[in-house]
């Protein structure tokens, strides 16, 4: 398969760079394509621009500005996604990618009867999530519902593709965690993504 890793992160040396790191060698490593997209290096802006939002239910959408990246995600088989949770969110930068590349008749068209969406990114077979949250598993989940889980898997692998694989890994508590924890959480990452 070829890989569509997306890095979100604007810390070279952070552990999300490590994340990503290992991402690509253990997919290479499986024999697999891995194309890494580091926002952040690549000065990707995540503004919607005014005539992209004015422009939204053309047909066809506009995407030239971003018509770079389209061509990448459009070439992937899968997407791997590597971020921080901050404020039990996205970071501002990868709700921007999402925002200007998962645009109409990219990643969904508009139903011409007012309905669903309907999922254009047919080649997308699986999306993984490597993350990393400051809080303790048990705020994510029982107290804030883990919002990002729940976006990612309800609202942008189900609108945007079919039958896709979803997989959410995620290293909890990482303002207090060890050493030993994070080289864990690496170990697990390379075993798990060795294996698609």
């Amino acid at each position: 398969m070829h890989i569509l890793l997306v890095l979100a992160h604007p810390l070279p040396e952070s552990f999300a760079a490590s994340v990503a790191r290992t991402a690509q060698e253990a997919l290479e490593a499986s024999g697999h394509t891995v194309d890494l997209l580091d926002l952040y290096a690549e000065d990707f802006d995540p503004r919607l621009s005014k005539a992209e939002r004015s422009g939204y239910f053309d047909v066809p959408y506009d995407t030239s500005a971003v018509a770079g990246i389209l061509v990448r995600l459009q070439a992937a088989d899968g997407l791997v996604l590597v971020f921080p949770q901050w404020w039990f969110n996205f970071p501002a930068i990868l709700k921007g990618f999402f925002d200007r590349i998962f645009a109409p008749g990219v990643a969904f068209t508009h139903d011409a009867a007012g309905g669903r969406i309907v999922p254009q990114l047919t080649n997308i077979r699986l999306l993984y999530a490597l993350t990393t949250t400051g809080s303790p598993w048990w705020l994510v989940h029982f107290y804030m519902g883990n919002p990002v889980r729940r976006l990612l898997k309800r609202g942008i692998a189900n609108f945007c593709s079919k039958k896709l694989v979803f997989r959410m890994l995620s290293l909890h508590d990482m303002d207090r965690t060890t050493d030993a924890r994070r080289r864990a959480h690496l170990e697990h990452i390379r075993k798990v993504l060795g294996a698609v």
